[in-house]
């Protein structure tokens, strides 16, 4: 499937806020891939498309993957009203209510609203993609469809869209939906211009069904032990059996949580089944 069928949007006069929206460890190719391509973004007339922009809790730097610190533009309650907000995975246990809140409130007047990676845990939890599709890291499939069952997960997308809420899967997927993103503003000539401008070859923001590697669970066998949970690699001695067949995970909480959600993998395995 090229494209998705979602209208157009009005670039007006271009400098359209978009807000990067940080928290400790947040993962930098999350939020760093589509601040690339929003800032090479221009409007037909040549006119900046976005203006980008951080916001955290405080205006304190914000230690982000890698040990990169990111000084915020706004706060939660300084920042300006956003046209775009972009989502990276973060680590949630740094977060606070009040960027979920603030979060839910702006999405109400936002074009788009996308999570990147494992930033859909962040997206999902605010509420805000109850009963609507998403899409994930696939290392974070398992426990996204466990921790938010009301939410239709689709595995293999490269990024998935509904009504002002958008999501990508893992890392890269961001650059893709951020281009998708400036294809809905100013057409797809202008999007693949920004792209050949950083000369970015991929070409999954045409097609958001092509992240086919991760539409179906691996293979799991003793020669290569990994994880159900995380798709890492599994430590023999953590192991449980399901269905006479042995499963090797990376740590005994991603055990536990296996043999607490059976009922998310034997979904997968139906799911793959089908296919």
């Amino acid at each position: 499937m090229e494209g998705v069928k979602l209208p157009p949007l009005p670039p007006g006069s271009g400098s359209l806020p978009a807000a990067f929206v940080i928290a400790k460890d947040a993962e930098v190719l999350d939020f760093c891939g589509p601040l690339e391509v929003f800032v090479g973004a221009a409007t037909k007339e040549g006119k900046p498309l976005f203006a980008p922009y951080m916001v955290a809790a405080a205006k304190d730097p914000v230690t982000v993957g890698g040990g990169m610190k990111v000084v915020p533009d706004y706060t939660f309650k300084t920042a300006p009203a956003p046209k775009v907000i972009v989502i990276p995975a973060m680590d949630m246990s740094a977060t606070g209510p009040e960027m979920y809140s603030w979060i839910r409130a702006a999405s109400k007047s936002t074009d788009v609203t996308m999570s990147v990676c494992n930033g859909a845990f962040v997206l999902a939890k605010t509420g805000l993609l109850s009963g609507k599709s998403a899409t994930a890291h696939h290392g974070g499939f398992f426990r996204f469809a466990a921790t938010y069952p009301d939410v239709h997960l689709k595995r293999g997308a490269r990024f998935v869209e509904e009504g002002n809420l958008a999501s990508a899967g893992g890392i890269s997927s961001g650059i893709d939906l951020a281009l998708r993103v400036v294809e809905r503003y100013v057409g797809r000539d202008i999007a693949a211009d920004v792209a050949d401008g950083m000369e970015y070859q991929g070409k999954g923001w045409l097609n958001p069904d092509s992240n086919d590697a991760y539409a179906k669970l691996p293979d799991f066998n003793d020669e290569h032990p990994i994880c159900p949970v995380c798709l890492s690699d599994g430590d023999r001695s953590i192991k449980s059996s399901h269905k006479d067949k042995t499963y090797y995970f990376c740590a005994t909480g991603e055990k536990d949580f296996f043999e607490a959600h059976l009922d998310v993998f034997e979904r997968f395995l139906a799911e793959d089944a089908a296919r």
